[in-house]
């Protein structure tokens, strides 16, 4: 017989619920959901990414078609008002009744708001929901302050969002520092000069009496001292309450301090109702993490699948607890708690480790006879997370001076880390998606030899991205163990990597790519070595793409310059340095594409493409937009393709630096600079961030003392934000650290690897990119800076030299003999332009041009 599965709420752990019912199909179970909000399950642990540009897309966790081909009925903007656990049925808010035989609660927590006087003035918020972020946003469009209660976990990711949205942003919290549940006193100090110096103003030790009106503000915060503190806006960010008011409600037995109390199958005193995630308590405790509710959502699932399928109950998987352990990063300062941070194992003491300078605080908590590790706290610099929680979960034995897995290495030799022998195959290296270490291992032996591999086999890293360095760490060691070698070679006739290839060209001056295969290749070369050897040169040498030695390498864009579109024309982007155009400028583009039907698009990129160009118009398109004081912009290129800007200083009343006059000046000189990957870059006038600097390979963000520098962000298919490199710098330094930047990467990167993943394999990570830029530990500032003023110094629109050389204007013909145009070509009207005709639509020979293809 069917068994009809209700699940209420669709939140993260309710989602994985459904995603591990899908994976094992019971058989004969019909599945409902009911969603209270609007939306179906997102991403909550990165919702402040909201107002860094992460679109609600990008934070859904619904693969497309999800629902439909699982065969599960989701109810949005509905909730469960009741349970009738005598008949079995439940009613909702919008007056059904559904029957189930088995029914899962899901309901997740709620933000806890303190009982003061004034809580529920307009413009008091909380932060737990979309919807939440969405009042956030109308209201912070109308603010300029902004106070989060509560300086906990969500109360400071609240208080990024604040930031990002431009506020001064304060943040009140009651108890004496920050995080007081994860992180010691010590700690507390350095994560608060840390957030600090970011711009936030921290008060701690602050009871909130009531809420009245201000003098200055809408807001006016009285604290039990005597003190108050005015604001436009305040955010209650103070801790959750598990929504537990249906189990309440139907009687199925609520802790004292709330939650619905769960045996280890997650099974309620009713044997037909379960209760998972922060709604649940289990031995006394409610798990506000992620990962321990996606356990209880993996030991559901297989319980019911077990029953739909007559298993015997006694071989399957039981919740038994979960370490509390968390990694993240807050504002850009990495902080993680492990096990016993704050010592309260009798008979266990500490090792603690202070570098104010570089605002880093690390301790041990280790057992009394030295040999264990209890818990730990790290603080601005979070690399040995990994191997700390590893070697504290699996109780492994720690080294003859404990001291010496937080000192910093300063003999040269190398810290003592995780010994991965001595780690049992049954060892949970990836929490969010339970993975073992035998379970990678089981993977690299069947075949799964890169990290992007590894993770499509097990999932491992595919959600917070915590446990990814000891993941890779995994897959070498097996590798190495196995006697086999990760192939780094480019290609079948270059036994290199694109790292050396491209040393090989600039030591031994390599200029030609025959030279190149002569000296170190074989054959003749391929589809992907003649790219990246064109590439590297051009980085190298910078000489003109399309002169005949070179040509032949380029792809298909860059021997074109132009992107070539899916029905065969070409689209066109003039240059706009940080987004700046001339009326005349604009006049001129208009009158060109109008002339030649083109369709015409703003970029993202804050620059106009003209798309539906024949291959036979290039040269006369470029012609007229070089007279009109354009150049090539090189969308076409793996280059420097834009710096965008907002107005800055010169307009915006929130600017502090003329953000656009920079996003200029860098764009001139960086242009035509080829890299491994395309680059982007982005400036800001202040900390309002409306250029969207921290989404940037290379993003620049005013302060009142400089230049912030912000590298490595990508906000393509996997979006990363950029990290801090150096902070308050003068235009001077500023430029000096981008070319140090760009060319340490044009040298090490891989083929196609954008900063964003160059970043996340490069060994040492951030503090590493720090030394080799800024502190020169590499002893190679000079020649980065040396090759990068080659560069510049050797610049020349690619469009001009093409159009002036007669024999590489002969490439931009459609017919090698003829100069006629392709009479197979015909377009009709788009939303008052033109795009391609399809197939019937060229039948009836309508005149028409291209679709719209974001480029950029």
């Amino acid at each position: 017989m069917t068994t009809r599965l209700v699940v209420v709420g669709n939140g993260m752990v309710g989602h994985k619920l459904l995603e591990e019912l899908a994976a094992l199909q019971p058989p004969d179970l019909e599945i409902t959901v009911l969603g209270e909000e609007t939306r179906p399950a997102y991403d909550r642990v990165h919702l402040s990414e909201f107002f860094s540009g992460k679109t609600m897309d990008e934070l859904s966790l619904v693969a497309p078609g999800f629902f439909e081909q699982a065969g599960i009925r989701l109810k949005l903007a509905t909730s469960a008002t009741g349970i009738d656990r005598a008949m079995k049925r439940i009613t909702t808010s919008d007056g059904d009744v559904l029957p189930y035989d088995k029914l899962v609660i899901a309901t997740g927590s709620s933000p806890f708001v303190p009982p003061i006087p004034g809580n529920d003035r307009p413009g008091c918020l909380t932060y737990r929901t979309l919807d939440d972020l969405d009042a956030l946003s109308a209201w912070g469009g109308q603010a300029k302050h902004g106070v989060v209660v509560g300086g906990g976990l969500l109360g400071l990711e609240c208080a990024k969002a604040l930031r990002d949205m431009g506020l001064e942003t304060h943040v009140v919290e009651f108890a004496a520092r920050l995080m007081a549940v994860q992180v010691d006193d010590s700690g507390g100090q350095m994560l608060r000069r840390a957030i600090e110096d970011l711009g936030l103003v921290v008060h701690t030790g602050r009871n909130t009496q009531r809420i009245v009106d201000g003098e200055t503000r809408r807001h006016r915060m009285e604290f039990a001292d005597g003190s108050h503190l005015e604001t436009d806006l305040i955010v209650f960010s103070a801790g959750i309450r598990p929504r537990d008011e249906l189990a309440r409600q139907s009687e199925l037995g609520v802790g004292q301090r709330g939650g619905i109390m769960v045996d280890n199958f997650c099974r309620t005193r009713d044997r037909d109702v379960y209760a998972i995630g922060e709604c649940a308590q289990w031995g006394g405790k409610v798990f506000g993490l992620v990962a321990p509710g996606y356990d209880m959502a993996r030991v559901v699932a297989k319980h019911i699948y077990a029953l739909q399928a007559r298993r015997p109950a006694p071989d399957l998987p039981e919740f038994a607890g979960a370490d509390m352990s968390t990694k993240l990063k807050l504002m850009g300062v990495d902080v993680a708690s492990i096990g016993d941070a704050h010592g309260a194992t009798p008979g266990s003491f500490s090792y603690q480790f202070s570098d104010e300078r570089r605002q880093v605080y690390k301790k041990l908590v280790v057992s009394e006879d030295g040999k264990r590790l209890l818990g730990g706290v790290l603080v601005g610099d979070a690399a040995e997370y990994g191997s700390l929680l590893q070697m504290m979960l699996n109780g492994m034995e720690l080294p003859e001076s404990p001291e010496s897995l937080i000192l910093p290495a300063g003999d040269g030799k190398a810290k003592p880390g995780l010994a991965l022998d001595a780690l049992p195959a049954s060892a949970q290296v990836c929490s969010c998606n339970n993975v073992s270490k035998g379970q990678l291992c089981e993977a690299v032996a069947a075949g799964a030899t890169t990290l992007d591999a590894l993770k499509q086999a097990t999932r491992a890293g595919t959600s917070c991205g915590g446990c990814v360095p000891l993941v890779t760490q995994l897959m070498k060691a097996e590798l190495a163990r196995a006697g086999l070698a990760v192939n780094n070679h480019l290609c079948e006739h270059f036994a290199h990597t694109r790292q050396e290839l491209y040393h090989l060209v600039r030591v031994e001056r390599i200029r030609r790519f025959d030279e190149l295969l002569a000296r170190h290749g074989r054959g003749l070369g391929c589809d992907i070595c003649k790219p990246v050897a064109a590439s590297i040169l051009a980085s190298c040498w910078n000489e003109f793409v399309l002169q005949q030695e070179h040509a032949a390498l380029q792809d298909s864009n860059d021997y074109f310059l132009a992107n070539i579109q899916k029905d065969g024309s070409y689209s066109v982007v003039p240059r706009m340095a940080g987004g700046e155009v001339t009326p005349e400028g604009l006049i001129a583009i208009g009158q060109i594409a109008r002339k030649y039907g083109l369709y015409t698009k703003l970029t993202g990129g804050q620059r106009v493409d003209m798309f539906g160009a024949r291959l036979e118009q290039l040269p006369s398109i470029w012609e007229e937009l070089i007279a009109a004081g354009f150049e090539s912009g090189h969308a076409y290129g793996k280059s420097v393709r834009t710096v965008k800007s907002c107005v800055g200083s010169t307009w915006c009343r929130y600017g502090v630096q003329d953000s656009v006059r920079q996003a200029i000046d860098l764009e001139h000189r960086y242009k035509g600079l080829r890299s491994p990957h395309k680059l982007k870059f982005a400036v800001s006038g202040c900390t309002r961030e409306c250029a969207e600097a921290q989404s940037k390979d290379v993003g620049v963000i005013a302060t009142e003392k400089g230049w912030n520098l912000y590298v490595c962000g990508n906000g393509g298919m996997k979006p990363r934000h950029a990290e801090l490199l150096a902070g308050d710098l003068d235009t001077e330094t500023l430029v000096r650290y981008v070319d140090r930047f760009l060319m340490f990467y044009i040298r090490t990167a891989d083929r196609l690897q954008r900063t964003s993943v160059w970043r996340d394999n490069l060994e040492g990570g951030m503090d590493y990119l720090r030394a080799v830029v800024i502190d020169d530990t590499l002893g190679i500032a000079a020649e980065l800076e040396a090759e990068m003023k080659r560069v510049i110094d050797s610049y020349a629109c690619e469009w001009k030299k093409a159009v002036s050389d007669p024999q590489v204007r002969r490439r931009f013909r459609h017919f090698v003999n003829s100069e006629a145009a392709d009479d197979n070509v015909a377009f009709v009207p788009e939303r008052g332009q033109i795009r391609p005709a399809t197939r019937e639509e060229k039948r009836s020979r309508l005149e028409r041009i291209p679709v719209v293809v974001e480029t950029e």
